[in-house]
């Protein structure tokens, strides 16, 4: 990299910034600079939350953007939805095979750029996504077609520090060899306890009918402790919560069998900071959260990837 105290960036499908909190937590471990050059998403309210933390509104679609408007970095990160790829132009390039996703926006850009590194993020299951034939031109295309050297790990938040059962996939690539060893020391760890707010508004409550229907099915052995109904009905609890997600799945975790996750609570069960400003809805907030990535894991990560490339 030109200036390896000052890693310029840019932050893609950045949602509420997860992964600029993680970048900036890793390189002031490292004793570096960074400079976010650009940033983007489509949602009006992930837009709102990024400004009002960041004090910069992102930019809109990205399949919209030229990447020649995209200013010079040296890192690229982003946590892209998934999608099915077409194995129809699989001899054609990427150009053929991933136009329509909004990988082929990562591509393009990597392309025409040629950053010297990049940290991806995504479900665990788009190793085995559409017969794992999506993973595979995603790894041709970085491999083969941009020439960088690619590695990928599923990991789980919960050996992070953090109480939530979150596995992701996180791809890390550079132009230079390098050697992820995926090995990390994690010395602050954070229970339930830590994450849970002690006074509560009462609107975060489940109905005393709902409460009481599964305390009829369930006795759980952890105080505190977060239930988890599945789609069949059944209960079960843990001391630590199951993945949240961006939609109405935070009616099914509730803490103690009695009540939903607060907003903050979420956002702590991301490894987002106390002063992370909320300026949207409670639903608005719940969305983000579902859709964030967990901060602690990826500054990990990170800084791992970090030191082994410059």
């Amino acid at each position: 990299m030109e200036n390896k105290n000052i890693i310029r960036y840019i932050d893609l499908f950045c949602g509420i910034g997860g992964f600029r909190y993680a970048v900036s937590n890793a390189l002031n471990k490292l004793g570096l600079e960074g400079d976010c050059v650009f940033s983007s998403d489509i949602d009006k309210y992930a837009q709102d939350s990024y400004e009002a933390n960041f004090g910069e509104r992102p930019r809109g679609d990205i399949t919209q953007i030229a990447a020649s408007d995209i200013p010079g970095f040296n890192l690229l990160l982003g946590g892209f939805p998934c999608q099915t790829f077409s194995i129809c132009g699989l001899q054609k390039g990427f150009e053929d095979t991933t136009k329509g996703t909004l990988f082929f926006d990562i591509a393009r850009i990597l392309k025409e750029k040629q950053p010297d590194a990049f940290v991806l993020e995504n479900v665990k299951n788009l190793v085995g996504h559409n017969n794992g034939s999506t993973f595979s031109v995603i790894l041709k295309t970085l491999r083969d077609e941009l020439g960088y050297v690619v590695d990928y790990k599923v990991l789980n938040a919960l050996d992070f520090g953090l109480p939530q059962k979150r596995e992701r996939i996180v791809i890390v690539g550079a132009k230079k060899p390098f050697k992820m060893s995926w090995k990390f020391d994690i010395q602050e760890k954070k229970t339930l306890k830590d994450i849970l707010e002690t006074d509560v508004d009462k609107k975060h409550y489940a109905s005393p009918e709902i409460v009481e229907k599964r305390r009829l099915k369930h006795t759980s052995p952890y105080n505190p402790g977060i239930w988890h109904e599945n789609k069949s009905g059944n209960i079960s609890s843990y001391p630590y919560s199951c993945a949240l997600r961006a939609g109405a799945s935070y009616n099914y975790l509730l803490v103690n069998g009695e009540r939903r996750l607060t907003p903050r609570e979420m956002l702590r069960l991301q490894g987002f900071p106390e002063d992370f400003k909320i300026v949207v809805s409670d639903a608005q907030t719940r969305k983000q959260a579902g859709n964030a990535l967990p901060v602690t894991m990826l500054a990990a990560v990170i800084e791992q990837f970090l030191s082994e490339i410059l």
